[in-house]
């Protein structure tokens, strides 16, 4: 039932979002979505079929595990909903945050995460396009800060609802008004804002690493607001990967493995 409701509840807004896209896109793609959305929507079958057949649910099952133990700090504390509930969104959160940082610093993790930052446009699809991995190994770290928490079953389904929702918001191709997005950037990571963070300039790259809420680029001085190039004609994804036609969908699942041999 866990899995029903995350897959219904990301299914739903990504159609929205590709929907807005269509009718009130924010850049012109230079690349068609022929040649790659097959690819960025296989990845995406491939890896719920993968985690399907292997430790899909698991998050959501350690939530239970933990709470019918007494495990993890918020169960020895006894915390009431209200408070389990809070510190475990904004903890989960906070914790893919750092896992981003460290995506990006540590050269094993690289690797598989560069498959995302091989996209050269930016739209609702770029938020599935993942190594499976990458989305194993992530879903390892969550099970972990979930037992050291102790956190709440329902705040995890919710924000596995939230961090697919969001992430699919914050890659989408959708114009917002200035002056909206400028507001919405307090609380929110807005498409301007992630956008930056797929700009082929490495120090744009590395800047801008939230999902979810926008105050730990804030907090910890890695918002950039505004790109060298404007939001409109910025390159996007890695230089090098410019240079050559979209790879394909056994092209990514071979490529970490590749640099791994080049190193």
């Amino acid at each position: 039932m866990e899995t029903i409701i995350r897959l219904t509840a990301s299914l739903g807004f990504f159609c929205i979002m590709i929907c807005w896209e269509y009718f009130n896109p924010r850049r012109m793609q230079q690349i068609s979505r022929k040649v790659r959305w097959p690819v960025n929507l296989g990845l995406a079958v491939f890896n719920i079929a993968v985690m399907r057949l292997t430790i899909g649910g698991i998050a959501y099952l350690s939530a239970v595990a933990a709470a019918n133990n007494g495990w993890g700090l918020l169960n020895w504390l006894a915390a009431p909903d209200w408070l389990s509930i809070s510190v475990t969104l904004l903890f989960l959160d906070f914790a893919i945050y750092c896992q981003h940082i460290v995506s990006h610093k540590w050269p094993p993790l690289w690797h598989l995460h560069q498959v995302h930052h091989t996209d050269l446009e930016c739209d609702a699809t770029t938020a599935v396009r993942f190594h499976p991995l990458e989305i194993m190994i992530s879903m390892v770290y969550k099970v972990l800060c979930i037992y050291l928490m102790g956190a709440n079953p329902c705040a995890v389904i919710a924000f596995e609802i939230i961090l697919n929702g969001t992430a699919t918001f914050n890659h989408s191709n959708i114009n917002i008004p200035a002056t909206l997005d400028n507001k919405l950037r307090w609380l929110l990571v807005t498409p301007d804002m992630h956008r930056i963070h797929h700009s082929t300039f490495p120090i744009e790259t590395d800047s801008n690493y939230g999902f979810s809420i926008s105050c730990w680029d804030r907090l910890f001085k890695t918002y950039i607001a505004e790109p060298r190039q404007p939001q409109t004609a910025m390159a996007i994804g890695l230089a090098p990967f410019r240079q050559q036609n979209e790879l394909g969908f056994a092209q990514l699942l071979l490529l970490p493995f590749k640099a791994l041999r080049r190193r």
